[in-house]
């Protein structure tokens, strides 16, 4: 049997290499379609929510994934170039020999599953995902000699990301806890979990496109000050004043933009999670949604991505550096500790300090490269969290999108106005900023 097995496998690939071999502009063709790329980056997406990636994880595993993608395809693509030299310390990965044929899509999307497996955790997703596309390339007729050096190449710019990778001091921070200092105004743990802070030196991580995590400061929050006339205490009474009169239109938006990847249920004396969209997914989900609708090509797809990917990242290490700079109490703790016990918040607050809004600030910098790279005031459906029980909700615009995503987390009483309004102002300046930095056209 064994023998038989063999000789069929051989038989099967003597028969492929043999095999009247088809154009390169046909089979290209059929490797062109930006559909693969589009269901491989919502693979990843998967795989990111089955591993509960916290965001700013989440956001980086997307950066050097859709790098891979984009640098493995560039060289098919004469208008075009590399980001090699553009971004901090990144190298211009090694050409293809121009002696020889290569079917760069077939490259581009080995290189982003390359990445993507190494970056996650559960290697069973990939290898099925893989079997199952990889078998749908052989079927175009890219002979055997082009696909396997495609493939090879592929690898080789997974290869180059990845070493980029290693070197951004993501597992030097690794295990790092945070210590609560419990001083007056500063953020402490908070129901229903009081998990631990998340990711205190995400600051320390090397950044993409800033030169440094500091390049864009936000103002000071308003000071700690619980008199009844302070501004502190208006922007309280604010949240709480919201919160205890919720519109069914401000509860829908809070829950829609919730992209909590791991939110608490506690019933009785058990506790249990669901796992969700991250918000970095959520907002490549938007970019598949738009760049479907307008028929992107293969290339202005990847572009797409990558761009948005590191706006994405970016925004999160400067948010970062502000939230553990700042250090802000979280309104759940003012409000629980001040005047009534029993609120909760509409939303689970996340376990990170208040200052300034995660969610506004990557949703405004990843807008603003949508917008740029795909147009402004382009009206889109996003059905991102539909199947998670989120809804539907239409936009005229990106800026309309991540003003919405900015306000929900005031309506989910997570956020206070300033946190919000600030996160957006510093991810409209990152996002400006890749568009400067990182060049993607000749």
């Amino acid at each position: 049997m064994k023998l038989t097995l063999l000789g069929l496998s051989l038989a099967f690939i003597f028969i492929w290499s043999c095999a009247p071999e088809t154009a390169p502009e046909e089979y290209n063709a059929k490797a062109s379609d930006p559909a693969y790329l589009h269901q491989t980056v919502t693979h990843l997406t998967d795989v990111i929510i089955h591993d509960i990636f916290k965001p700013p994880v989440a956001s980086r595993i997307y950066g050097y994934a859709s790098l891979a993608a984009y640098e493995a395809l560039v060289p098919g693509y004469d208008g075009f170039q590399s980001l090699g030299g553009q971004l901090i310390d990144y190298s211009t990965p090694a050409p293809p020999d121009p002696n020889e044929i290569y079917c760069f899509p077939l490259a581009s999307i080995q290189a982003l599953m390359s990445v993507g497996k190494t970056l996650t955790f559960s290697e069973d997703m990939w290898e099925d995902y893989q079997k199952d596309i990889l078998e749908k390339y052989k079927q175009m007729g890219i002979p055997s000699d082009v696909y396997k050096r495609s493939i090879e190449y592929g690898d080789q710019i997974a290869a180059h990301v990845l070493a980029y990778a290693n070197k951004d001091n993501y597992k030097e921070i690794r295990g790092y806890r945070y210590t609560v200092t419990n001083e007056p105004g500063t953020w402490v743990p908070t129901p229903p979990a009081y998990a631990d802070a998340c990711e205190p030196k995400w600051n320390t991580v090397r950044t993409f496109t800033l030169d440094s995590a500091q390049q864009f400061t936000c103002p000071p929050p308003a000071k700690y000050d619980l008199n009844k006339n302070s501004k502190f205490m208006e922007l309280c009474m604010e949240v709480y004043e919201i919160s205890n009169n919720l519109t069914e239109e401000q509860r829908a938006t809070a829950y829609f933009w919730d992209d909590n990847a791991f939110v608490t249920n506690v019933v009785g004396h058990a506790m249990f999670a669901n796992k969700k969209m991250t918000p970095p997914g959520h907002w490549l989900a938007i970019a598949r949604t738009v760049a479907t609708d307008k028929n992107l090509d293969l290339i202005h797809a990847a572009e797409v991505y990558a761009l948005g990917s590191l706006a994405l990242y970016d925004g999160f290490v400067s948010c970062w550096d502000e939230k553990y700079r700042s250090v802000r109490i979280r309104p759940e703790t003012v409000i629980n500790n001040g005047w009534d016990p029993a609120w909760r918040p509409y939303l689970e607050t996340p376990a990170f300090p208040e200052y300034v809004s995660g969610h506004s600030a990557i949703s405004a910098a990843c807008g603003v490269v949508l917008t740029q790279l795909l147009g402004d005031n382009v009206a889109f459906t996003d059905t991102t969290e539909k199947k998670y029980g989120h809804g539907v909700k239409s936009f005229k615009s990106f800026e309309e999108a991540y003003w919405d995503a900015s306000m929900s987390r005031v309506y989910g009483g997570i956020h206070f106005r300033d946190g919000v309004e600030e996160g957006t102002r510093l991810g409209e300046k990152i996002g400006h900023h890749v568009l400067k930095t990182a060049i993607t056209r000749k």
